[in-house]
């Protein structure tokens, strides 16, 4: 038996998981500076584009992704199963003639936007609930959405209409299939397989036919799995029993993870970007900016620097480029403030601290951010600038020259091409694990008096530096 009615039971969970599948979604819908004409946005969808089988036979993309985990189903557990995509909506531009009549154009001049051809996001979705008899007999999901087109009438600032926006979307034909099998063992697994299959019919023209192959494509195409009874196992920490049986599992263009609030296991989230189990956002992170692995401080402070000009464009180009506009030009310093770093790894270790205390209760002590962490003057046993270690007989310190012979250890390529170089020591510091580092700086660099003044030094360890005999 089958449905496409969510159960109560995964409302909260599948909820909770899309907030997350969202940005999957738009995950480099468009890139910063949000503009059309930007090199960066003429070759758009880079994430879980699932084309037509030709142009994937042609073009080197994929037509398929296949997901598989183990889950432990109760008795009488049903599986949903939400199949998210963009759908890549063709727009372009037309200007109103005197006679009346219409004729496509390269933009269109607006007093707030200029508005350009784009191919705009449209989010598409489907749903099934399957029971557990007809999963382990295998069942497959004809998906279907026909052509279509729309139009938007534009006017100007006096409300005469200029011209009008045309939307076409094309045909979208593929398939889910949902299988699974029952494995061997003490305890009673399944392993799920989950296919996703564009089967659109379309044939390229020719090579360079992307395109034309992109209307037609499942884009940032991801499943959402949930089971009203029983949990999933993670697939990148199961449990030791379960682990020769996960390695057998076969994902191809996608990666499954538990989603959801942590310590959930009864939705998975199967994204063509990989994550970790129940991933989250950013509670810093004031809105999506659909730009590719950056960081919002950076790109927020980049955005509201774009000239008038610049963000005329963007508001044309896409309404979510618009809404980051909007956003950059209205944050608040206390908001901005907040995305200027946030240590998480030490929660683990501390736990979450304590509720940020407000003016109601005057007895909690608050911590002033004009405070340092740590203040120098009030700690006499480390001083960088005095501070002296000894190296092959002879005290080593600010001032001193030395040979840089960095180890074959370090992680940044680059320091190699220092080997042999002369340097002078600027400071001794220890970290609070007892090991020691010098900061140095090269001699012949034209940069080291802004370096010095900056505080901005290379480091290293003292077995990978040689003191020299006029130190």
């Amino acid at each position: 038996m089958t449905t496409s009615v969510l159960p109560d039971t995964l409302a909260a969970s599948f909820a909770a998981a899309r907030r997350v599948a969202d940005a999957v979604l738009f995950e480099g819908y468009v890139l910063y500076p949000y503009r059309a004409s930007s090199a960066k946005n003429r070759l758009r969808w880079q994430f879980g584009v699932l084309v037509p089988p030709a142009w994937a036979a042609a073009g080197g993309e994929h037509s398929h992704q296949r997901t598989e985990c183990l889950m432990e189903p109760r008795s009488g557990a049903r599986l949903s199963a939400e199949l998210r995509f963009l759908r890549a909506q063709r727009r372009t531009v037309q200007r109103l003639l005197p006679d009346g009549t219409f004729a496509t154009t390269d933009e269109l001049a607006l007093p707030d936007r200029l508005l350009v051809p784009w191919d705009e996001g449209v989010e598409e979705r489907l749903t099934c609930v399957i029971d557990l008899p007809a999963l382990l007999a295998g069942h497959i999901l004809p998906i279907s959405f026909p052509a279509g087109e729309d139009t938007e009438d534009v006017h100007d600032a006096d409300g005469r209409q200029i011209g009008r926006l045309v939307r076409h979307r094309a045909p979208i034909e593929a398939r889910l299939r949902l299988a699974a099998t029952e494995l061997d063992g003490p305890y009673r697994v399944l392993r799920l397989t989950a296919t996703v299959e564009n089967t659109s019919t379309w044939t390229p023209d020719g090579p360079a036919d992307r395109t034309a192959a992109l209307p037609r494509a499942l884009v940032a195409a991801h499943l959402l799995l949930g089971l009203d009874a029983g949990s999933f196992l993670s697939m990148t920490d199961p449990p030791e029993w379960a682990r020769p049986a996960v390695a057998d599992c076969r994902n191809e263009h996608t990666w499954p993870v538990l989603a959801g609030e942590p310590g959930h296991r009864d939705v998975v989230l199967s994204s063509p970007i990989i994550l970790e189990d129940h991933p989250a956002l950013a509670p810093e992170s004031p809105g999506p900016l659909y730009d590719s692995l950056e960081i919002d401080e950076i790109l927020t402070l980049r955005t509201a620097a774009l000239t008038d000009q610049e963000k005329r464009e963007a508001r044309g180009t896409d309404p979510r480029a618009a809404d980051v506009i909007d956003l950059a030009d209205t944050m608040p310093p206390e908001v901005l403030e907040r995305l200027h770093g946030a240590v998480r790894a030490l929660r683990e270790v501390t736990g979450e601290g304590p509720a940020t205390p407000d003016d109601t209760h005057p007895d909690v002590p608050r911590l002033r951010p004009e405070t340092p962490w740590w203040d120098p003057e009030s700690d006499r046993s480390v001083d960088p600038v005095r501070d002296r270690i000894t190296l092959d007989g002879r005290p080593v310190g600010a001032g001193s020259r030395v040979r840089l012979r960095p180890g074959k250890r370090r992680t940044d390529a680059q320091d190699l091409f220092l080997h042999g170089r002369t340097a002078h020591v600027e400071a001794v510091l220890h970290d609070v694990d007892g090991g020691v580092h010098l900061a140095v700086t090269v001699d012949g660099d034209p940069g080291a008096d802004i370096r010095r003044e900056q505080g901005r030094f290379l480091y290293f360890q003292p077995d990978e530096i040689t003191p020299l005999e006029d130190a």
